[in-house]
């Protein structure tokens, strides 16, 4: 898995802004959490989805990045979480052991 860093509010407009030509991952991830550590060991086991960049966001570490995230997509903060963002819009939203790549990739498969 290739991950992109997302560290920034203008991360997260350059994110936003390539979601109108692909969709776009948000994994957030909490490094003190073993549930969420246990779902990025399964992701990074997975077959990569080509159709799609996939970015990880440290919540520990960039907590007011997670909090635009929630304001901007009109999600309910969780860790950890996975979000498909698509033309500036959350169309996908899943957390906890409920975060499957199958799924993952059945969401984008249906957005393009």
């Amino acid at each position: 898995m290739n991950w992109k860093p997302l560290t920034s509010a203008s991360d997260l407009a350059v994110l936003i802004e390539r979601s109108y030509q692909q969709p776009q991952v948000i994994f957030k991830h909490s490094t003190r959490c073993g549930t969420s550590s246990l779902v990025l060991n399964r992701l990074e086991r997975a077959s990569d989805i080509p159709d799609a960049d996939f970015y990880m966001l440290d919540l520990i570490r960039y907590r007011d990045v997670s909090n635009k995230i929630a304001e901007l997509f009109n999600v309910y903060h969780e860790s950890p979480q996975v979000l498909l963002i698509k033309n500036g819009e959350c169309h996908y939203e899943e957390s906890h052991l409920g975060i499957d790549m199958f799924e993952l990739g059945d969401q984008i498969a249906s957005l393009n």
